[in-house]
């Protein structure tokens, strides 16, 4: 019957033992609530963060980038007007002065140095006429009767009136450009002054943008060929090695990764009427580095919130897992309080059988032995009289001993009826020790009292908590040796209980004892014990709302300690 009661909820124990007694469990329990949680809350961090490094980089870029474009704007300005300048010394010479004063060598150097004291950068001037043959030439280079006829300038300045020349070599073998004008008379005749100036001017503006360390600025035609000397992508008339980006009259930034790889800003724009293009080159790495210092102060107030963070997310989970690992254990405590309590219902059960079918062949045991020892009473020359009425009187002894034990195991058996009343237990306790004390005395054991002064009295019922009492105190008793030490204490836990506790320097018990002391028919009295005493005794202490703790040391000493409420818990 036990078997059968106890097995469902042995096995709901033995399922829920396992799985908290598994620290696996909530270690995984723990990494995953603590991964769970980081999660939720650094996701928006990261996102705010990632966020704010967006909108500061774009808004970093436009910060650089307006600079540069200014820088750009102003340089182009000041190539178009150096240009417009020379172009229009050369248009109004043409027309200030007829085709046979120009035509004129002596005359035309005259006006040459002239021209050379107001505006720099004229390397020559020559007179060209329709036929494209050189007239007239002022300047170091002996370019007199030349024909460029088949020069593509010369056809452009026919057709355009004004041209303003790529850098070329040309016979001059050094870069130059050409400013060449066409002016046609009122009768109709043509002629075209053509003057060379020195890119080194072109040099001089690019200088004055008062470039940063690492960036560049160039001017380069509309093929990619590079009027200027570049920094970093070559010399003049080389090859510029990317892809010119979309250029307009208007200077415009862009971003670009080069043949290096290396990730730049970009500049340009258009030089009107010219085919050049001003570019200016900055990278990143040094347009961001202000940002990357100003930032070092929120990258470390990032990472130590993310520190922090993981610290309370990891704190906040610990202290989750402890308190579910304590209502577990809290629960794996209900469950086996729920199956010792089945198990003494069932003992009980099955104690009440046993014990009322021993009772009736102990009553005719009894009867048929005092019959025999009224027999042999009554005849004085009974033989072996006196061998004979020792063994009936040890036969009657055994059948009171059986009695006894069936009498304990009804009482364990039947839930007997509760009847409260206000007690002292003060006295209770000294009412019960008045039924040890002779036995204490005869083996010179000391039964030490420390009770409470002022004790409140609590509603709990006399008998039962007397039976505890005594259990408890012959449990000492037997635990001690001769000339050994009892102590009883009593005191106001103060939180809705009392406290009693019953200490010996006796024998002890090993932790496997104390673990079963309280399970029926457990014993360690062997042949003199039927080990119902404890487990009838947990079952009062739990029935009248208390509770009853085991503090024991092998070969030490044993303290039992019981915790009864000061209100009343039936019903």
């Amino acid at each position: 019957m036990k078997n059968i009661l106890s097995a469902p909820i042995s096995n709901i124990e033995a399922d829920i033992g396992t799985e908290i007694n598994s620290p696996k469990r909530y270690h995984l329990l723990r990494r995953k609530i603590v991964s769970l949680m980081a999660l939720v809350t650094l996701i928006p961090l990261l996102s705010l963060a990632g966020l704010n490094y967006y909108e500061h980089q774009n808004t970093m870029a436009a910060e650089i980038q307006a600079p540069l474009r200014a820088l750009v704007g102003k340089a182009k300005h000041s190539f178009e007007l150096f240009l417009a300048e020379r172009t229009s010394a050369v248009s109004f010479i043409a027309s200030a002065y007829s085709f046979n004063e120009l035509s004129d060598d002596a005359n035309l150097q005259r006006i040459f140095q002239v021209m050379r004291r107001e505006f720099t950068g004229f390397v020559d001037l020559g007179l060209i006429d329709v036929a494209g043959n050189q007239v007239s030439y002022a300047g170091p280079y002996d370019l007199k009767g030349r024909n460029y006829t088949e020069q593509a300038w010369f056809h452009q300045v026919q057709f355009k009136g004004t041209y303003v020349s790529d850098v070329f070599l040309g016979f001059r073998k050094f870069p130059h450009v050409v400013i060449a004008v066409r002016h046609t008379t009122e009768s109709g005749r043509s002629w075209i002054l053509r003057a060379t100036l020195d890119t080194m001017h072109f040099d001089r503006i690019i200088s004055a943008m008062g470039l940063e360390p690492g960036s560049d600025a160039f001017l380069v035609n509309r093929n990619g060929i590079l009027q200027t000397e570049s920094r970093r992508y070559g010399k003049v008339l080389d090859i510029l090695p990317f892809e010119m980006p979309s250029t307009s009259g208007e200077s415009n930034v862009q971003s670009f990764r080069d043949q290096k790889g290396q990730n730049n800003f970009i500049a340009s724009a258009f030089i009107a009427n010219t085919d050049f293009a001003l570019v200016a080159v900055k990278p990143k790495p040094t347009a961001f580095s202000t940002w990357y210092t100003v930032r070092l102060d929120l990258l470390f107030i990032f990472v130590s919130s993310v520190i922090l963070i993981f610290l309370a997310v990891y704190r906040v989970t610990s202290l989750l897992i402890s308190r579910l690992q304590e209502s577990d254990e809290q629960r794996m405590g209900a469950i086996h309080q729920m199956e010792h309590s089945q198990k003494l219902s069932s003992i009980g059960r099955l104690a009440a059988g046993v014990a009322h079918e021993i009772n009736n062949p102990l009553a005719i045991i009894n009867e048929k032995a005092g019959l025999m020892r009224d027999i042999m009473n009554l005849r004085p020359d009974f033989p072996d009289k006196d061998k004979f009425g020792r063994q009936i009187e040890a036969i009657l002894r055994s059948v009171e001993r059986c009695r006894g034990i069936t009498h304990r195991m009804l009482s364990f058996a039947k839930r007997m009826d509760v009847k409260i009343e206000v007690l002292d237990v003060n006295a209770v306790l000294v009412e019960t020790l008045g039924f040890l004390e002779r036995e204490a005395q005869y083996r010179n054991v000391e039964l030490r009292r420390e009770l409470a002064h002022n004790l409140p009295q609590i509603p709990t019922d006399h008998g039962q908590i007397q039976q505890v009492f005594l259990n408890i105190l012959n449990n000492a008793l037997a635990a001690v040796p001769d000339g050994g030490q009892i102590v009883v204490r009593s005191w106001d836990e103060s939180e809705g209980f009392i406290g009693v506790s019953v200490q010996d320097n006796g024998c002890g018990m090993s932790e496997e004892t104390a673990k079963n002391m309280f399970e029926p028919f457990f014993t360690t009295k062997k042949e003199k014990g039927t080990g119902l005493g404890m487990s009838i005794t947990y079952g009062i202490v739990k029935r009248l709302g208390g509770e009853i703790q085991v503090k024991t040391k092998l070969n030490e000493g044993t303290t039992m300690t019981i915790l009864l409420p000061k209100r009343s818990v039936e019903g």
